[in-house]
């Protein structure tokens, strides 16, 4: 693995900058960890301090006041948050299903693939059938499992701070696409650039990755029928890969007691990491999601030992 360079400067070649001069162009650190993921990606990759330092820096680079996004129903909360900040500016984003076409009028598509918390997966044919740019949020779904380049998206989009990274150690956000030069521009412009260590955490992660996304959709899978078959879950979302489901339990109040009585997956909130965490949605997301929503990010503990984890936690309540 590649040595971790903190440096903010590099000398000057024969009088003139070289490649690496200042850390908020470029960086020996930040470059190799990109150069991996683009790799991943079958493209070229930029990071970023945040998922939503990237989803900011990209939509503020592909739009200006007046146009409009469709944004995948049923994604992450905080991109609609984000969004809504931007709205001050005006760019306006309206939601629609993903698993059809995206309206019209709209000069930019913005889906997640899978949705998170619902898991519902986007036609991607018929969004890069649409004029306007497509984004593909997968950060749970990896480049192991989804190739958005291939399937016709224009930009992918992570929250390298899940999965890709994988230890939940490191905040970055990643955006992947054929030519990222005006966007790189863009963010060096503004300053929304990455930290060298942070990079450093993402090119470790990034070597285990698919033995790590592999090994947690198998317990993931089971984790999901043995819920669907529990007395106490009414239903359980799952899209057959990856580590994240989500099941509804009564209520929230249900939910509370679950979430608190777990003793091997942790009450926490974020996804991706070796952990398995478990949290209700509802207390971020309001009515926007069932008030008795758990959503399970399945980590690489045993198996059988988050069952029976589990298991006991729905006991008190079947």
């Amino acid at each position: 693995m590649d040595a971790l360079d903190r440096s903010t400067i590099w000398p000057y070649e024969d009088g003139a900058p070289g490649r690496f001069y200042y850390s908020r162009y470029d960086s020996p650190t930040i470059a190799d960890a990109e150069a991996a993921l683009g790799a991943l990606e079958g493209g070229e990759a930029l990071l970023f301090p945040s998922g939503a330092g990237a989803t900011t820096a990209l939509v503020l680079h592909l739009l200006q006041p007046g146009d409009t996004i469709a944004l995948a129903e049923g994604c992450y909360f905080g991109t609609g948050g984000t969004f809504k900040t931007l709205a001050k500016w005006g760019i306006r984003h309206v939601e629609f299903d993903q698993t059809g076409p995206p309206p019209d009028g709209v000069q930019l598509v913005w889906l997640e693939a899978p949705s998170n918390p619902f898991l519902t997966m986007p036609d991607l044919e018929a969004a890069a059938a649409h004029p306007a740019p497509v984004v593909v949020d997968a950060t749970v779904a990896t480049p192991v499992y989804l190739k958005p380049l291939e399937r016709g998206a224009d930009y992918v989009l992570h929250s390298a701070t899940k999965y890709l990274a994988g230890h939940d150690d490191a905040l970055l956000g990643a955006v992947a696409g054929r030519d990222l030069a005006a966007l790189k521009q863009f963010r060096t412009s503004t300053g929304i650039s990455p930290a060298p260590d942070t990079a450093w955490l993402l090119a470790r992660g990034l070597r285990t990755l698919e033995v790590r996304v592999r090994r947690q959709t198998e317990t993931a899978t089971l984790l999901a029928e043995r819920l669907r078959a529990h007395p106490a879950v009414e239903i359980v979302r799952y899209p057959g890969f990856s580590g994240l489901l989500s099941f509804d339990v009564a209520d929230n109040e249900t939910a509370l007691r679950v979430e608190t009585s777990t003793r091997l997956i942790v009450n926490a909130t974020s996804l991706g990491g070796v952990t398995s965490v478990m949290e209700n949605r509802h207390r971020w997301e309001g009515d926007r999601v069932p008030p008795g929503l758990l959503r399970l990010s399945v980590g690489l503990e045993d198996a059988e030992a988050l069952w029976a984890d589990l298991a006991q936690a729905l006991a008190s309540d079947t």
